[in-house]
């Protein structure tokens, strides 16, 4: 091998020991972090909240965990919405940051991250009390004509950023509840009768399934159909507008008024009703009536067909019991126009029965009137004599 060759392979071999040298301090140098998560609040684990506070002040909203489930405080604990809560937590854990704005406190108000003046504010706390992580949402400023941009940072620090997406929390207790109080389906009703000082009624479907008719109807009168209908179906979607624990305040109230809804499954449903004022509020309960005991031998003999009857029959007495546990000591307020439903009066839902039109008779000018002097007497036996001569 010549001089020449053994002089480059040299240096191709210097060459890449120093590439080697370059590499490996390139790969122990420490990299360079990002300034900012791509997500606010990272690493939170949901069993570890045990309450949740929205807002400040006087108005705030607290969500705490009893049990394996939250209850809203504000309205002495009644149970809140699972799904909601699930919403809320995945709403503050998508916020997304970009570029850092501020670290200065002194800057928070201006952009509205002051709790004072904040416009959203959420705070997750541990069971000691203390504060796991939180959101604070602020205001919308200007970039620009066009664009626009909104300010978050984490509640446990001074750093401010820009968020490119807004979540979207609602604040109210009541958000965090669900309102619905009975929904039955319109075909499964039996019966709906209203009763109160003025009297009682019932509503049945009509034999053939269309329409409603009204027990024991007054002579002369009939249903107005589509009263008749809003009342038969108050029970299909009872919802409430607010909630509160029955108290000795509450016991003075006069629950003279009562809706019962009886569906084909033998469960009865009892609503109980209150007004004052301009309010209306009601106490609900379910039952189920049919008490005929079922043999271990009925089962066992049962066909496809009868057991799924009796499996039925036992859900549908899970479901009244179920349902009465839930609301007994619990007082609903519910909006006007649904007390008007369950508490329409029987004259309301009445109007006069129309009479078939008498067809008017024609008098005829040539007949003969009974009294007219001038009329011929056909009892007369000239008549027949003058009638044959002018023949």
């Amino acid at each position: 091998m010549s001089n020449r060759k053994l002089t480059i392979l040299g240096i191709v071999a210097v060459l890449m020991v120093i590439w080697a040298v370059v590499q490996s301090r390139i790969s122990s140098r420490p990299r360079a972090q990002p300034e900012a998560p791509a997500y606010l609040i990272q690493g939170l684990d949901p069993a570890h909240i045990s309450s949740i506070v929205l807002g400040v002040g006087e108005d705030a909203v607290t969500l705490e965990r009893q049990g394996g489930r939250f209850v809203v405080s504000n309205k002495d604990n009644y149970p809140a919405k699972t799904s909601e809560i699930s919403k809320l937590i995945t709403a503050c854990l998508d916020v997304r940051i970009g570029e850092l704005y501020t670290d200065d406190p002194a800057n928070h108000k201006d952009l509205g991250v002051a709790e004072e003046n904040a416009g959203t504010v959420v705070k997750f706390f541990k069971p000691d009390s203390s504060l796991l992580t939180g959101v604070v949402v602020g205001e919308v400023g200007e970039v620009g004509e066009e664009q626009m941009r909104t300010y978050v940072r984490l509640a446990s620090s001074d750093k401010v950023y820009v968020t490119p997406n807004v979540p979207m929390i609602r604040n109210r207790a009541m958000d965090y509840i669900d309102p619905e109080l009975v929904a039955v389906k319109r075909e499964d009703i039996e019966s709906a009768t209203v009763s109160s000082p003025a009297g009682e009624y019932t509503l049945k479907p009509k034999e053939d399934g269309k329409g409603i008719m009204l027990e024991n109807m007054p002579a002369g009168r009939k249903l107005k159909s589509n009263e008749g209908d809003r009342v038969f179906t108050a029970l299909t979607n009872l919802r409430f507008s607010d909630v509160k624990k029955k108290s000795a305040e509450s016991e003075k109230l006069t629950f003279d008024r009562q809706f019962v809804c009886r569906l084909k499954d033998s469960t009865v449903y009892t609503v109980m009703i209150a007004q004052r004022e301009d309010k209306t509020y009601v106490t609900c309960s379910a039952e189920f009536t049919d008490r005929t005991p079922v043999t271990e031998k009925e089962v066992r003999d049962a066909n496809d067909a009868e057991l799924k009857q009796k499996e039925a029959k036992f859900l549908a007495r899970d479901r009244a019991k179920g349902f009465s546990v839930k609301h007994q000591g619990w007082l609903y307020e519910i909006a006007d126009w649904k007390a008007e439903s369950l508490t329409t009066k029987l004259s309301d839902l009445l109007e006069a029965e129309e009479k078939p039109e008498e067809t008017e008779k024609v008098e005829d000018p040539n007949a003969i009137k009974v009294g007219d002097p001038n009329a011929i007497n056909v009892g007369d036996p000239n008549v027949f004599k003058w009638l044959n001569a002018e023949e």
